[in-house]
């Protein structure tokens, strides 16, 4: 089964997601399964996994709701205020969802870099392994420092990266990325998705070896079971149609094995997710 492992719905709000800002026109819209189950028959994908892209837990239901009337949807990862006093009772809800696999909070906008160390936060992700819930990491390069003391106080807490921590593909720096991304690898239990990868690199003029670097960090750093495909559509959407970004990958991938390929493609997700 060849799953993309992160994906966004909405129904476009200004308010709401103030987040989409007038260069991202093409987004300012409604994105709905209908429209993703399009590209996903046309581009030969059988699942995916639907991530939060607002902070409340009705963007969970929402989520929960699409996956009820869209097979296709195999996973959710939703919101919970993970630092609120009631924590162990809202996991304990959502656990009734088998769609629901984990959370997300987008730590990228907070501006205290070192949010994850939080003692609030910390208490809160020290719950969800009793649920069985994974947890995906929206951060920013900055972030990665913090990430890895993070990720080494709960060994046996399913992690991944989103996006590759967000790289700077557009300027074409790597160094400090390079030596951050190697250091958080060598925890076991951090995965990453090798997704949205044209937002981080020249929208109009990107080409395919701007990422080649960038992708042969992540996969010596992380190996073939340790990270999985992800479009990140509809925000791909302002650098690429979902085929091209989706090329960028498959031609990454031509010379891997078919095996290697099984898993980055679809393996990986089904196993991370419990799908």
């Amino acid at each position: 089964m060849v799953i993309d492992s992160h994906q966004h719905f909405w129904r476009y709000h200004p308010i709401k997601d103030a987040w989409i800002t007038d260069n991202m026109k093409v987004i300012q819209q409604d994105f709905m399964p209908n429209d993703l189950k399009e590209e996903l028959v046309k581009n030969k994908i059988d699942g995916c996994v639907a991530v939060q892209a607002d902070q409340s837990e009705n963007e969970t239901h929402f989520l929960v709701d699409q996956a009820g009337n869209n097979d296709f949807i195999k996973g959710v990862v939703g919101w919970v205020n993970l630092c609120a006093d009631n924590i162990d009772e809202r996991l304990k809800y959502f656990s009734q969802f088998n769609i629901v696999k984990g959370f997300r909070h987008i730590v990228q906008a907070e501006q205290d870099e070192a949010f994850l160390l939080r003692d609030d936060f910390c208490h809160g992700i020290s719950l969800l392994e009793k649920y069985n819930f994974t947890y995906d990491l929206v951060i920013a390069p900055t972030h990665l420092v913090h990430a890895t003391k993070f990720a080494q106080q709960f060994p046996n807490q399913k992690f991944i990266i989103d996006h590759l921590a967000k790289p700077f593909i557009k300027d074409q720096r790597i160094d400090h990325w390079e030596k951050d991304i190697q250091r958080i690898a060598h925890h076991e239990n951090v995965f990453c998705k090798i997704s949205g990868l044209v937002t981080e690199a020249d929208w109009k003029n990107w080409k395919q070896k701007d990422f080649t670097p960038y992708l042969d960090v992540t996969f010596n750093a992380f190996g073939v079971d340790r990270v999985m495909y992800g479009s990140d559509w509809p925000v791909c959407l302002l650098a690429s149609s979902y085929q091209e970004q989706l090329s960028i990958i498959n031609n990454y991938l031509n010379p891997f094995s078919e095996n290697e390929i099984k898993k980055v493609m679809g393996i990986n997700a089904q196993n991370f997710y419990n799908l």
